[in-house]
């Protein structure tokens, strides 16, 4: 059975991570299921445009190995504000599957309480104007810390979805995915 990835997209997302996400995750046979906020086309923080492959309402009591939050803002804002998020989040959590997110999404899962006694990266600034006291934030490009999986930032998405397809899969599966992208 293949692993099935949830990756939300909100108005305002960071396109560089989430098409990186959705590409690499595809590209190792993992069922990457993207859902909108709403039915509308999701204008990213660039002014890309990305269809979803559903909405959200439509996949919110569907089972799911992984959740990942793109950043970016104010996409990053937008997920944080959707409470449906916020549930899906909990009842991964709940079930010990694994919750990811990158750059400034993070802030969800800090107002989740998800963070709460981990080790998590995020861009830098993302988190400054919240209480963090709880989580111990370093400069890592990907920190892993149990079943949560945070990352810096455009620049590390694809280090980020690398870490997750091993993850959900093996090394074999991210060697597969890594060596005809002919990284340095």
């Amino acid at each position: 059975m293949t692993a099935k990835v949830l990756i939300p997209l909100a108005q305002g997302c960071e396109e560089l991570e989430a098409v990186t996400l959705i590409d690499l995750l595809r590209r190792a046979g993992i069922n990457v299921i993207t859902a909108s906020l709403s039915d509308e086309p999701v204008k990213c923080s660039r002014g890309t445009v990305i269809l979803a492959d559903t909405t959200l309402d439509k996949v919110m009591n569907s089972s799911f190995d992984l959740i990942v939050l793109p950043g970016g803002l104010p996409g990053a804002d937008n997920l944080n504000a959707d409470p449906r998020i916020h549930q899906i989040i909990d009842r991964l959590s709940t079930d010990n599957k694994q919750i990811a997110a990158i750059c400034a999404a993070p802030k969800v899962l800090l107002k989740n309480g998800i963070l709460d006694g981990k080790q998590a990266t995020a861009y830098p600034g993302a988190l400054s104007a919240l209480d963090t006291s709880a989580v111990e934030l370093n400069e890592k490009p990907v920190q892993i810390d149990g079943n949560v999986i945070t990352s810096k930032g455009p620049g590390t998405a694809m280090d980020f979805a690398l870490t997750l397809i091993a993850i959900l899969l093996d090394d074999d599966a991210r060697k597969k995915v890594e060596e005809p992208l002919f990284r340095p």
